[in-house]
Parts: structure tokens; sequence; C-alpha cells
């Protein structure tokens, strides 16, 4: 499935030879250098997904992502060569979808990207909103309202909330739900899940400290609720 893609990588060979193998794929590439320039890339482009080097000049990373905010619907693929579990764990409450450390090998980079460009396709026209009380999930807009205001949620809480919603009460593993965001991903861990969940409860909770809506079970993982009381 052909992509637009912006690569931003200070290392100029480096950015040169994820480009080449993302353009084999036959993804549209545009690379650039900087924050400002990926920013910039961003709001001009419209990419699908945009690899993020977190050490870039001008403004990191991090900073690039908290300039795009919610405003854009585009997959993030963070590299770093800082592979502490807090910077990745920073990286996706600022709305990172998956997670690459340096060095890494670009065929495994390309697969990556193949995984978080088929979860990021638009359901088949037709598919019905998803509503559990006051909240509703439609896979074809992509959109969340809660309460009867619009919710803006990353394309990875979209698709765990979206996932949830489709069964609501059941209660899903962490493992199940790491599945879901990261596949069989072993350099992410099921924190990744509960950073994701505790994003969640503060845009569809009354209360994140007291979650009604997402809630915990207890020695198994999380389930999506009504609402109508605490679980």
């Amino acid at each position: 499935m052909a992509a637009r893609i912006v690569v931003a990588e200070d290392d100029v060979k480096q950015a040169e030879l994820v480009r080449r193998y993302l353009r084999r794929e036959g993804h549209e590439v545009t690379v650039v250098h900087d924050g400002p320039a990926a920013v910039a890339a961003a709001e001009r482009d419209a990419p699908e997904l945009l690899v993020l080097d977190v050490m870039l000049p001008g403004a990191d990373g991090f900073a690039v992502c908290r300039a795009l905010g919610e405003r854009h619907d585009v997959r993030v693929l963070m590299l770093t060569a800082r592979a502490t579990e807090d910077d990745m764990l920073r990286g996706l409450d600022l709305g990172a979808d998956d997670y690459m450390t340096k060095p890494f090998s670009p065929r495994e980079l390309v697969a990556r990207v193949r995984v978080l460009l088929r979860r990021a396709r638009r359901p088949a026209p037709g598919a019905a909103p998803l509503r559990v009380g006051e909240l509703t999930i439609d896979p074809l807009a992509h959109e969340v309202v809660c309460d009867g205001a619009p919710v803006r949620c990353t394309p990875g809480e979209f698709a765990l909330l979206e996932r949830m919603a489709a069964e609501p009460g059941r209660a899903f593993t962490r493992a199940q739900l790491l599945t879901l965001l990261h596949g069989s991903d072993r350099y992410i861990t099921e924190r990744t899940v509960d950073m994701h969940v505790m994003n969640l409860r503060r845009k569809i909770e009354r209360d994140p400290r007291r979650p009604i809506r997402l809630v915990t079970v207890y020695g198994v993982g999380y389930k999506l609720t009504d609402g109508a009381a605490p679980a």
C-alpha cells in the first residue's frame, strides 16, 4: 500500500538509506533534517506516516510531536539512540505509535511501517459507529464523541478504544491490547498499554482518578463499560 511518508532524520546517510528502502516499497518519501522542517513537511504534505528521529536539531522529536499535537491523523514511528523505557513512554504520551532504537535494520523498519499503515487504513464504507453508553466511536469518520463533545485521540488511542468498544464489558489483558497496538514487538512493554489507557482516561472520564468507563480489571487488564456505575 503506497503512502506519503516524511522521514525526519539529521544523519544524512541514515536518512538516505531509509528513503531508498521506503521508495522500493512504492512510497512517496520526503526527507528533512531538522525539527522545524519536520513540522512544516507534516503541515504541507499531510503524510500518512512520519518517521521521526528524536535527536533532531532545531526541535527534537518530542517537540515535533508536541507541535503537531492531535491536529493531524498521522502515524508516528520514532527513532532514537536512547533506549530507555522512560523515553519510549514519553514519546507515546505525545502521540507516537511505535518506537525503534538505533542501530536498526532497514528491513525491520520497512516491516514496522507496513504494519502501521495497515492499521491506519480506513474501514470499509458503511462501518457502523460503536456506542458504549455516552461514548461513540465512528470508525469511518475516525471520530470519538463523549458526553456530546468531540474527543481528539491519537491513532494508537483510537485503535485501542475502537477494539474495546467492539466488545464492551470484555476484559482485555495488557498482552492482547499490546498485540493490537504493536504486534509481537519484543521491544515494547505492557507499560505502553498503561500509558495509552492513562491518556484516554484524561479524555473520556469525568474524574480520571476514579474511572467508570475505562476501568481496571485487577489481575487481568482493562475493559470498557457504559459508565452507568463505578465498576
